[in-house]
């Protein structure tokens, strides 16, 4: 069984470019191309892409969002790719204009369009959700969300020879949204049952929040971060986890990893507990290739990565389901930069361009 992607990549390089570290390309793409177009293949991509109208939800979101986002739209309408943008609004400026922080109308356009290209998004205080992208994710059912970590030439950075994509499991663990409490009926009755079937003692004044961990999860974003080092041309997946303390949670990753790896002997893995990982990753980042974790350590970790490479200015990201994906801003509103046309929209743009793979043109993706 192989994981449904709509996200695969072909490497550009001659077998020697492996070692050029952070200068190699990848190309992210829909369907397979050959690794050298011919002459007649370019001429007929020329000639499609005239020839076809890409529909793509543009959502420009809060903050330094409309910024960026036009930004970078502007950039995708340079390369001659033709998009028929649909602007919808989720976020603050939507809960402002229609009561809704995430409009029906918007979700049913990312839904029915396939892709969408999204700006950061508020969710305002009165909206009735903790969080808008938490939603729109379960509602989408993005389950895996994929952050390239690559340093370019004249960012600055303490680091140069980084290269490495995060995949992070977007659906469970602690980001399910079970909470309980501090004080509540609820949460005392928890720890009661806590108490009679474990025998562990929980403090009266806690909250409570539920990690859930499932083996279809766990096994789908495995699956597809094994599938994903292929089609990039990637050699070895490594899992992070704490299995070493949540026997019962971290552990079910960790088995489940375990397992789909023998399926790919020809991707070399390996695991570290994620404390450990934190670790190697500062010290050096070139020892990694792709990274697939559960949901709170993918959280943390690839904005690490992106701290490698010089922030979440230059970070981009996908967040895909098996027929949706939705490219974004890797990083806040920042409502202090906002209207003074000083935020970096390069994070965004190298999502666009991403986008632009996927929707299976690479030349102009690469341009």
């Amino acid at each position: 069984m192989t994981s449904r992607s709509p996200l695969s990549a072909t490497i550009l390089r001659s077998p020697q470019a492996r070692s050029d570290g952070p200068l190699r390309d990848c190309q992210d793409s829909r369907r397979s191309v050959p690794l050298t177009p011919t002459p007649s293949h370019t001429e007929a991509r020329r000639r499609e892409r005239h020839l076809l109208t890409h529909r793509v939800t543009l959502i420009p979101g809060d903050g330094i969002g409309p910024e960026v986002v036009e930004a970078a739209r502007s950039v995708v309408d340079a390369t001659g790719v033709e998009v028929r943008w649909d602007v919808e609004e989720i976020g603050l400026r939507a809960f402002e204009r229609t009561g809704e922080v995430l409009p029906a109308r918007a979700v049913s356009s990312i839904r029915e369009n396939g892709v969408a290209l999204k700006g950061p998004i508020e969710t305002p205080e009165g909206a009735g959700i903790r969080s808008a992208n938490l939603v729109l994710r379960k509602e989408l059912d993005l389950f895996a969300n994929v952050r390239p970590c690559r340093w370019y030439p004249g960012v600055p950075s303490l680091y140069e020879d980084v290269d490495l994509v995060v995949i992070r499991e977007n659906t469970e663990d602690v980001y399910t949204g079970v909470e309980f409490e501090v004080g509540t009926v609820e949460v005392k009755e928890l720890i009661a049952f806590i108490e009679e079937t474990t025998g562990i003692r929980i403090r009266q004044d806690s909250g409570i929040s539920v990690k859930a961990i499932s083996q279809e999860g766990s096994e789908r974003i495995v699956r597809f971060a094994f599938d994903e080092t292929r089609r990039r041309g990637r050699s070895k997946v490594t899992a992070a986890h704490k299995a070493n303390i949540m026997k019962f949670s971290d552990g079910l990753f960790l088995d489940v990893a375990r397992r789909i790896a023998a399926q790919y002997p020809d991707v070399v893995f390996d695991d570290r507990i994620i404390d450990a990982l934190c670790m190697e990753l500062v010290q050096s980042p070139q020892r990694f290739d792709v990274l697939v974790l559960p949901n709170l350590y993918g959280d943390i970790v690839s904005e690490l990565g992106a701290g490698l490479i010089g922030g979440p200015g230059v970070a981009p990201g996908v967040q895909l389901g098996d027929d949706v994906a939705v490219f974004e801003a890797t990083h806040g509103t920042a409502p202090p930069l906002a209207g003074r046309d000083q935020a970096d929209p390069v994070g965004l743009m190298l999502s666009a361009a991403m986008m632009v793979r996927h929707l299976g043109d690479l030349e102009a993706g690469d341009r």
